[in-house]
């Protein structure tokens, strides 16, 4: 029997209108902008109404390391929000709004997976609200008072040289990444270097992400460090006269969206896909929504622990308030595998051996979350080829560590597929916790940065390039050595080299860049071969994506 694919599962779904969805949560139709039947933005009425609510348990879901052979983070968190749902709990969550880059580049799609995705599917996927189009077309705004400022007489006496505001847009494009503008004659305005940045990585979805409301996203946007004047003086959006046009632009983007999972479960997607430049977690103002309007709260972070979820921890819940409940951390045995070595053909064979040295990663994890007080559940997402030997192996050394194991079949079953990692998650949230960030935002930036790198990573040290030292001085002259870190770092190893897998030891971490995002509320940490403007590989799966005549789409997944 052919096992349908992704998006023939979510084209054959019966869509609830959303008004009906919004109600489960006891938002009213007057409470919602309509973006046809089955997507809606919220109004910033409803947090007015609720914001006094108690909150709901927040639980939030992570990987291990990512590998080729998938670990379904995104597919698990609408997978337990369906089963707490069946387990009879008013239940919400927030995802990530898909970027079209790796939509169309790497992975197809963002959206969950078999019976546990949001739907519509192909809108999600696609353009949805238009947020991450307000994105670009806000930050690219910024970059065209910017020129506009250099050609009409250069008032700031901005240093061409020393603009650090480039221009963004959601697809992947690497040969963008470096070239020249103003060419062509004095009209054309004034030559220089810069590039182009995909979407996500700009500083505008973090703020968007980490604003409360509309006018704390205008002040964050007014703090933005554009460039350098000739005697090193910092230039800002507010200084271009730039925050209040790029507020409108966003005026609408700023809103949370909601639209509902296969089984009538309310979803709210909202910003924050990449978990290197920009955080790499849905919007605050979700978030705090969504635990005020539910007794649980499920949300994701961006790539493995190392990442994403210590940046939710680390900036998300502090500049928030927020207090996490449980940890979901998601691993599958393929995955594990190849983390001890196998090769991505060589997975379906039982391999004891492979999957004990593949758990070291897995361990790390678990070890990263404990630091930071707060219990873990371990979610196993199932794959056919798992043998009742592998999954025993991960039970006995998960347990050894101190977190809860649950075999995950949403994939296949929806709702009734996480029944058990959802009873093991309400477990989890009702422990004793002592919740606690990694680091004080009063150390140095070095120390931040340090205890990141080897309380996290497991680094042996740092080490920091003659830029990344110029960079740091300047951040230092400026007086913001008192802002958060955000570690842009291979999302594909613990390390900042990606053929390291497993756990690797030893190793030390190379920063070559700290850029300023003082509006966003950090410093990001550039390391390894990091890019921000990605590729498209040999086959993107813009090659396997297509319409027919009545408008029904494929190669979506």
């Amino acid at each position: 029997m052919k096992v349908p694919s992704d998006i023939e599962i979510a084209q054959s779904a019966e869509l609830r209108p959303i008004v009906g969805i919004a109600g489960k949560l006891g938002i009213g139709e007057d409470d919602l902008e309509l973006y046809g039947r089955y997507k809606a933005k919220i109004s910033p009425a409803v947090w007015e109404r609720v914001k006094n609510n108690p909150d709901g348990k927040l639980i939030l879901v992570t990987a291990i390391t990512p590998t080729p052979a998938g670990e379904g983070k995104t597919t698990t968190t609408v997978g337990l929000s369906q089963a707490l749902a069946k387990l009879g709990q008013k239940v919400s969550f927030a995802i990530r709004e898909p970027s079209l880059g790796p939509s169309f580049g790497v992975k197809g799609g963002a959206a969950g997976g078999g019976y546990s995705q949001v739907i519509p599917m192909e809108d999600i996927n696609l353009h949805f609200t238009g947020d991450l189009h307000a994105i670009t077309t806000a930050h690219n705004l910024i970059a065209a008072m910017i020129d506009n400022s250099l050609q009409q007489g250069n008032e700031l006496n901005l240093d061409p040289r020393r603009i650090v505001w480039r221009r963004v847009m959601d697809l992947n494009e690497r040969a963008l990444r470096s070239i020249i503008l103003g060419l062509g004659g004095k009209a054309n305005g004034v030559p220089r270097e810069s590039g182009f940045d995909i979407t996500v990585a700009s500083e505008i979805m973090a703020i968007l992400c980490l604003s409360t409301d509309l006018m704390d996203l205008k002040e964050r946007i007014r703090k933005i460090v554009i460039g350098y004047t000739y005697d090193g003086k910092a230039v800002t959006a507010g200084d271009i006269g730039a925050a209040g046009s790029a507020a409108v632009l966003l005026k609408d983007a700023v809103k949370p969206n909601l639209v509902q999972t296969l089984e009538g479960v309310p979803a709210f997607i909202h910003g924050g896909p990449f978990a290197n430049i920009a955080h790499g977690c849905n919007s605050l103002q979700a978030t705090r929504l969504g635990l005020k309007l539910s007794d649980y709260f499920v949300t994701e972070a961006g790539f493995g622990a190392d990442l994403g979820a210590e940046k939710f921890l680390d900036i998300k819940c502090r500049l928030g308030g927020l207090t996490p409940s449980a940890v979901v951390i998601v691993a599958t045995v393929r995955a594990l595998k190849m983390h001890g070595g196998r090769k991505k053909t060589e997975l379906a064979q039982e391999d004891l051996a492979a999957l004990e040295k593949g758990m070291t990663n897995l361990e790390k994890h678990i070890e990263n979350i404990a630091s930071f007080g707060l219990p873990a559940v371990v979610a196993i997402n199932r794959f056919p080829t798992d043998t009742e030997a592998e999954l025993a192996l991960v039970e006995e050394k998960c347990s050894r560590l101190g977190a809860s194991v649950a075999l995950s079949e949403v994939w296949e079953k929806g709702g009734d597929g996480g029944l058990d990692l959802g009873r093991k998650v309400m477990e989890a949230c009702e422990r004793r916790s002592s919740f606690r960030f990694l680091y004080e935002a009063s150390l140095s930036p070095k120390e931040k940065i340090g205890k990141i790198a080897r309380e996290i990573y497991g680094a042996a040290g740092v080490t920091y390039t003659d830029q990344a030292e110029k960079d740091l001085a300047q951040i230092h002259e400026l007086g913001k050595d008192g802002l958060l870190v955000c570690m842009a770092k291979t999302q594909y190893s613990l390390s900042d080299d990606p053929s390291l897998l497993g756990r690797p030891e030893g190793f030390t971490v190379t920063v070559r860049e700290v850029r300023l995002s003082a509006g966003a509320g950090f410093l990001v940490a550039i390391t390894g071969s990091v890019m921000t403007m990605p590729g498209l590989p040999k086959k993107p799966a813009a090659l396997s994506i297509d319409i027919d005549e009545k408008g029904r789409i494929t190669g979506l997944f």
